[in-house]
């Protein structure tokens, strides 16, 4: 090698090169921490309902490190997501010197449990809420799928003016509904939106003439559903209807 004057020529070529860059680099980190590059202004281009602006002030403090040029986006963003209320964060540099915030907060859609919540993705999250929802219970992984059928539900249910205020469905996958006006619907594991739409059909004919409270119907039979009426004073189902009024039938999971 020594004794090779073109391969002495490229390593003194490439050594040269690698000192060059190592100079440019140092000088780059450098000069972005001047205060010419310093990240003067935050701001948040969506509109907030539940992100207050001290949330907002909080994370730019303590979580923002670096300047407008080595600031982590990455870090940054996952940050701002760590708020409760907020789902998806888009953060993004506007030169000279300002971050641009979009934040996506959730939608509050239902109550899980005892003390998360889910929004309209069908997503569970944990944040404080007061206003009025409905509730949801079940497994762990099903909030998605009880927010589809909740839809359904609310729709049928319209149809009779009664509204849906609680849904829970057990490990079996068995689904019960309580409404508004205190009644409960058993659904069971199969067919239940059929079984909710043939409920909502003959309910004009049949519970809305009754002229007593109800406060379960069963409706986990193949022609009709049961109802229990408190004041009969009895604990289990009293009354068929559906198919042919009063007729028995067996009733399915």
């Amino acid at each position: 090698m020594w004794d090779n004057p073109a391969l002495l020529n490229r390593a003194a070529n490439a050594l040269f090169a690698v000192a060059v860059l190592l100079v440019v680099v140092v000088m780059a980190a450098w000069a972005a921490g001047l205060p010419a590059f310093a990240l003067r202004e935050v701001r948040v281009a969506s509109e907030l309902r539940q992100v207050t602006r001290e949330q907002v002030e909080q994370v730019v403090r303590h979580d923002l490190k670096g300047s407008f040029l080595t600031l982590d986006l990455a870090a940054a963003r996952a940050a701002f997501e760590r708020l409760p209320w907020v789902r998806r964060a888009s953060v993004q540099r506007q030169w000279p010197a300002r971050l641009e915030v979009a934040l996506e907060e959730h939608t509050p859609f239902a109550r899980w449990g005892t003390s998360r919540l889910v929004n309209s993705h069908g997503e569970v999250f944990e944040a404080a809420y007061d206003g009025r929802l409905p509730h949801f219970a079940g497994p762990e992984g099903t909030a998605r799928e009880i927010a589809i059928q909740y839809r359904y539900f609310r729709r049928s249910l319209a149809a009779i003016g009664e509204t849906p205020v609680e849904v829970q469905v057990t490990e079996r996958r068995a689904w019960t509904l309580k409404l508004e006006n205190g009644m409960t619907l058993a659904l069971g594991r199969e067919n239940i939106e059929a079984r909710l739409a043939r409920f909502a059909g003959v309910h004009g004919r049949t519970l809305a003439t009754l002229g007593r409270r109800v406060d379960y119907v069963d409706l986990r039979y193949a022609n009709g559903f049961a109802v229990r009426i408190p004041e009969l004073g009895e604990g289990k189902p009293r009354a068929k209807a559906g198919g042919r009024r009063g007729q028995r039938t067996e009733r399915n999971a």
